[in-house]
């Protein structure tokens, strides 16, 4: 079976020397260098169909970047191979170099003293786009992420919000198959985060378009992605349903027993330190499942409860919980 993106076995190693201390550590390093190899990606192998939105979660250098990268072309693996679209993404053909598009977070990628218009009429003309089909989508992706009126102003000069938005259209002019969105909503506000996941949940489904997204923002790989993949110092340490994850993983409920009056000191200390005080009527706990059935009972006959609520622990607990345990 042809997958969109295929990656066996990927590998990436840096190599960086080390230095000792003071003028003698300096000297010595010219004559005989040591070095130090991290491996950013470890024996890393996935697969991705096309029109999936899948998630790539990790903390600061799990490598997500680096995985990226190379699916990209900018880096060259050490080990392991990987195909896009049929092609060897660093051996960068052009043929491959129009049918992906990357947008990172951190990054730049439109012309910081001109308008983002003007980036624009380069890309037109670096992937060769009809004029009348360049109009279109220059229209339709600004208005429908309501940056149409600021198109014509100094990038320098916009928001931050402004500006990932500005680079996510010029990045989907020439309509890539593939898109790689790293990290898209660092720093924005919740306003903006919050337009920037719509217009992806759309533009995913409208064109079934395959997309990666790393994020360390949980809203955004909850709302966009049914599948998920945690990288853990270089290798995966899960790839599969997020809502399996938080079963599989999390065994606890959040329960919240909303009382008919004040709850008094004696009833706190009764129902202390399981139950933690929320307000002067509520208190919450996080109980296992297995327990959780006798301890709600068991309140229900002792206490006047005016409501029950049973949840399920975030996901963004379950996986922070996972780092921590490793």
């Amino acid at each position: 079976m042809i997958h969109t993106i295929n990656v066996e076995h990927l590998s990436k190693e840096f190599k960086t020397p080390q230095k000792k201390e003071g003028i003698w550590g300096s000297l010595s390093s010219l004559f005989q260098k040591q070095y130090t190899i991290y491996k950013a990606v470890d024996d890393v192998s996935f697969s991705i169909e096309k029109g999936e939105l899948v998630g790539m979660l990790g903390s600061n250098g799990a490598g997500k970047t680096t995985t990226l990268k190379i699916l990209s072309g900018l880096l060259h693996p050490t080990k392991g191979t990987a195909t896009v679209l049929g092609h060897t993404p660093w051996e960068r053909h052009n043929d491959f170099r129009r049918r992906f598009s990357i947008v990172m977070g951190q990054r730049n990628q439109l012309w910081w003293d001109l308008p983002a218009m003007d980036s624009y009429l380069l890309n037109k003309e670096i992937y060769r786009i009809p004029t009348n089909r360049y109009k279109e989508l220059v229209k339709k992706l600004s208005e429908r992420l309501e940056i149409d009126s600021k198109l014509s102003i100094q990038l320098r000069r916009l928001s931050l919000g402004e500006r990932m938005k500005c680079e996510l259209i010029g990045a989907l002019l020439h309509e890539p198959e593939v898109v790689y969105l790293d990290e898209p909503t660092i720093g924005l506000d919740v306003v903006a985060q919050h337009s920037l996941r719509e217009f992806v949940k759309e533009y995913n489904k409208e064109h079934d378009s395959t997309i990666i997204l790393t994020s360390h923002y949980m809203e955004d790989i909850v709302s966009l992605c049914k599948r998920v993949i945690i990288l853990d110092k270089g290798k995966i340490f899960y790839d599969g349903n997020l809502e399996k994850l938080s079963s599989s993983v999390g065994n606890d409920k959040i329960v919240t027993l909303h009382f008919k009056e004040e709850i008094s000191s004696e009833m706190e200390a009764s129902l202390s330190p399981q139950f933690e005080k929320i307000s002067s009527t509520t208190l919450k706990a996080r109980i296992s499942k297995q327990e959780a059935p006798n301890i709600v009972s068991s309140v229900l006959q002792s206490y006047p409860i005016d409501d029950i609520n049973l949840e399920e622990v975030p996901i963004e607990e379950v996986i922070r919980e996972i780092f921590q345990k490793k």
